[in-house]
């Protein structure tokens, strides 16, 4: 067990090094090789809808194609597209026009509403996303300055007219692209391992237009901006001048580790803060499981088996009483049954995919490849989710496989799959390119219908044609009366919500993280940390489950299936609770389509969250109460 604690805690490490980030590199040996620029979709925290980047009055090239999307590329709204930026390899530019545009009131109105709502450029070069960088003062490391990346440059912003009274919307039309690459000293090729933009509004000025020949005023060919203090306003029948310069700058990062300046951003020492509180709880709860639970039951399990050999009858008390009843099926077993596949469907997904970030196989270069990868253990994990429900289905005396194969493939993943479908109308509806296509969502629909169902009845056959699980003890054919204790109800709901905060405690700051990289449009690459909290989280959740199962038991109360689900489950409502309040302390969404956008996704992820930890820990209780029946002699 510590060999294994052990190789894991070095393959959780990896993704920390930033080593490698499994993308293929591209070498320029010509000093003059072209260099171009593409143009992803306009992106905002605020209303987080994207929208195509030539929905806006951008220059355009003469042909505009598309760049070939993956899964999850689509699914989270990438649209990448050629741009008119082209550059050579080492060749500085200053001053490059693009294109001049006059804005109509359509466009200019367009512009203010994006400009209005902090939307946000995202260029891609040699497959880096286009960064801008500020500094930042480490208070923790002495004072001194880091640069900080932040993905994408804003559309412009809003301030106020030289007297100082009305406001204003302003373009950022001047880029100055910088481009770091770093040099072979063997073979003499260059690669780009940097993408820096620094956006400028600036009201160009020229004598006479002659297209990308036209000598601007405000700037000439071997210097940068001159003679302009006024920023670019828009507005309806504005002249707006579009320019570039590019500036190359020699590096010695190498190729291996360009991604670093985008994921290391000072949060390791947090990272390793939080990873530590959660330890200290688990090891703290663990302590008083060993205490409390296994001691106590050692004595019990003595005490009854000196009993049960002795003549005289006694009577039996404790948990022990209820021996005849334990495995007595609960109400809805059928639900339970699909509950529990679908948990292990979700758990294995998670799983396999925490592994193979932490072998490095998804690296952020490769946009979109996390969700394909989930998409596609999602379904391939069917074959678990019926084998797993379909085994308690058995054991619950169920008779009709097929029947609970069949509520296994379409109960939760119709849910899902509905309230995704009804988000994504309401996107159609706001004509975002966030929408999934008709082609993307049949395309999922086929998937479903062709991989997890087929894959669902096979594991429903196979699990249900093993003996089924046999259990240690009779159970009588009427059931016991259970003892009436004051505030039943009072206290079943405190055992839920105690049940699920003291686990949620271990997660919630990673929480924090995976938040910012979902609604704040940040880089997530900490899955050494996520593996290290998410077994520290199920182990705290078991413990904890099986902790209040233990109280239940020994107060002569047997119904513990459902409530060995719930009390794991309910972190599931901290997760939602926690949404709430990330959402009215981080983020500013204020259009109503943009809020139920939030909270639907959330719901559908504290949903998940539910099956997931309520399956792990039934699991865990299902363990602990076989075994201790099974270690107590009965007449």
């Amino acid at each position: 067990m510590g060999r294994l604690f052990f190789v894991v805690l070095l393959l959780s490490i990896v993704p920390w090094s930033h080593s490698f980030y499994g993308d293929v590199p591209r070498d320029f040996k010509n000093k003059g090789d072209t260099l171009e620029v593409k143009v992803n979709k306009l992106s905002s925290i605020k209303t987080l809808l994207p929208y195509d980047y030539y929905s806006l009055s951008y220059c355009k090239p003469s042909v505009i194609f598309n760049s070939s999307l993956s899964l999850g590329e689509v699914l989270r709204g990438d649209l990448i597209k050629n741009s008119v930026y082209t550059f050579n390899m080492r060749e500085a530019e200053y001053c490059k026009v693009a294109c001049r545009v006059k804005l109509d009131e359509a466009s200019a109105k367009r512009f203010k509403a994006k400009i209005d709502d902090a939307y946000q450029v995202n260029m891609i070069l040699d497959n880096l996303p286009a960064a801008v960088t500020y500094e930042a003062t480490e208070f923790w490391d002495g004072g001194n300055k880091s640069k900080i990346y932040v993905s994408g440059l804003v559309v412009g912003w809003k301030g106020y007219d030289a007297e100082g009274q009305e406001e204003r919307h302003f373009i950022n039309n001047h880029l100055r692209f910088n481009v770091m690459y770093h040099e072979d000293p063997e073979t003499n090729y260059s690669r780009i391992v940097g993408f820096e933009i620094t956006p400028y509004s600036v009201n160009h000025r020229y004598k006479k237009w002659e297209n990308d020949k036209t000598k601007l005023v405000t700037c000439t060919t071997d210097t940068f901006i001159r003679n302009s203090n006024l920023p670019q306003e828009v507005d309806t029948d504005k002249e707006v001048v579009f320019t570039y310069d590019v500036l190359f700058e020699s590096s010695d990062i190498k190729w291996e580790s360009r991604w670093d300046s985008y994921l290391s951003m000072g949060d390791n020492q947090v990272h390793w803060f939080a990873t530590i509180n959660s330890l200290w709880s688990m090891l703290l709860l663990s302590g008083i499981v060993a205490m409390i639970v296994v001691r106590t039951l050692y004595k019990d399990i003595t005490s009854y088996n000196r009993l049960a050999t002795q003549d005289e009858a006694r009577e039996e008390t404790g948990w022990k009483l209820v021996h005849a009843d334990i495995f007595r099926p609960p109400p809805n077993a059928d639900l339970l049954c699909l509950c529990v596949g679908n948990g292990v469907q979700i758990f294995g997904m998670a799983l396999v995919t925490m592994i193979f970030a932490l072998l490095g196989f998804l690296s952020p270069s490769n946009r979109g490849g996390l969700i394909t990868t989930m998409v596609a253990l999602w379904m391939m994990m069917g074959l678990f989710a019926g084998y797993s429900s379909a085994r308690l289905y058995r054991m619950l005396r169920g008779t009709e496989w097929n029947r609970i194969a069949l509520k296994a493939a379409f109960t939760f993943p119709g849910i899902f799959f509905g309230m995704f479908f009804m988000l994504n109308v309401l996107i159609w509806v706001e004509k975002s390119c966030g929408a999934v296509p008709l082609g993307t969502m049949f395309a999922l629909m086929l998937l479903w219908f062709g991989i997890s169902v087929p894959l669902v009845f096979l594991g429903s056959f196979l699990g249900f044609k093993r003996p089924a699980i046999e259990d240690p003890v009779e159970t009588n054919e009427i059931p016991r009366q259970i003892p009436k204790r004051a505030c039943h109800n009072i206290k079943w709901v405190l055992s839920m919500l105690i049940g699920g905060v003291i686990p949620f405690n271990a997660v919630f700051m990673e929480f924090f993280y995976i938040w910012a990289s979902i609604w704040l449009d940040r880089f997530y690459y900490s899955f050494g940390y996520l593996f290290i909290v998410f077994v520290i989280f199920l182990v705290t959740c078991s413990e904890m489950a099986i902790l209040l199962c233990y109280f239940q038991l020994r107060g002569e109360d047997y119904r513990w299936w459902w409530r060995a689900y719930y009390t794991a489950g309910s972190s599931a409502l901290y997760m939602f609770s926690y949404s709430i309040f990330y959402f009215f302390t981080t983020l500013e969404i204020e259009k109503y389509a943009s809020v139920i956008l939030y909270f639907g996704y959330m719901l559908i992820g504290s949903f998940a969250f539910f099956l997931l930890t309520g399956t792990m820990c039934f699991y865990a209780c299902f363990w602990f109460v076989r075994k201790i029946y099974s270690s107590v002699k009965f007449d």
